[in-house]
């Protein structure tokens, strides 16, 4: 424009789309509402933290247990013992004790061509699986990390400073951590401990507290 002849150009709210064109980036932002079978898990990965929201659905079946979303198999694992632990509890939960004769079930975690593993979304796609059976809502205000095993405990993870970051540029307001990683909090950012309320869990039982809209 100034070459143009222009002895003055104005950037402003009004003029900055037709400078530079519509928007590239979205700004992060939680979903507004709570749902059925979809939790915020938190990854650590080489260029800072990330939120994953983990989704699962059920359908009429043969017991079929799907995982897509360019999974490594030790995420691929922690997928199998999240399902082994909700079918041990399958009673105590209110949940068919055949649903894993009677039903498939599909783990997805979305951004398909983003490579994820590890096993620290243990408790996410537990949760997301007790919520997908149960028919009970998560809450979209929280996030989560941590192992889970066979009986239920929740083991530490590794990377909580990116975590936590990512979940403070999503909005979120309550984190649930492994109780053995509240240790590390002294390296999370002040901004991020002023803004996100830390539980910590020791067993599957704490996070359902927390995360399931009663």
């Amino acid at each position: 424009m100034i070459v143009e002849g222009a002895e003055k150009v104005n950037v402003d709210s009004k003029t900055l789309h037709t400078m530079l064109g519509p928007k590239k980036f979205i700004p992060d932002k939680i979903y507004p509402t709570d749902e059925v079978g979809i939790v915020n898990g938190l990854a650590w990965t080489s260029v800072g933290g990330e939120m994953l929201r983990i989704e699962v659905s059920s359908m009429k079946g043969n017991g079929n247990l799907q995982l897509t979303g360019h999974l490594g198999d030790v995420m691929k694992e922690s997928a199998r013992a999240a399902v082994s632990y909700i079918r041990s509890q399958a009673d105590r939960f209110g949940i068919d004790k055949d649903f894993y004769k009677n039903k498939d079930i599909h783990i997805h975690v979305p951004e398909g061509a983003v490579p994820k593993d590890g096993p620290s979304a243990g408790i996410t796609m537990a949760t997301a699986i007790y919520s997908e059976l149960t028919g009970k809502k998560v809450r979209s205000d929280v996030a989560m990390t941590g192992e889970i095993t066979l009986r239920g405990n929740v083991l530490p993870i590794g990377g909580l400073r990116e975590k936590t970051m990512a979940a403070f540029k999503y909005g979120i307001k309550t984190v649930i951590i492994p109780k053995e990683n509240v240790s590390d909090l002294y390296e999370v950012e002040e901004v991020v401990k002023e803004n996100i309320n830390f539980i910590a869990a020791e067993t599957f039982d704490d996070v359902l507290k927390v995360a399931i809209e009663e």
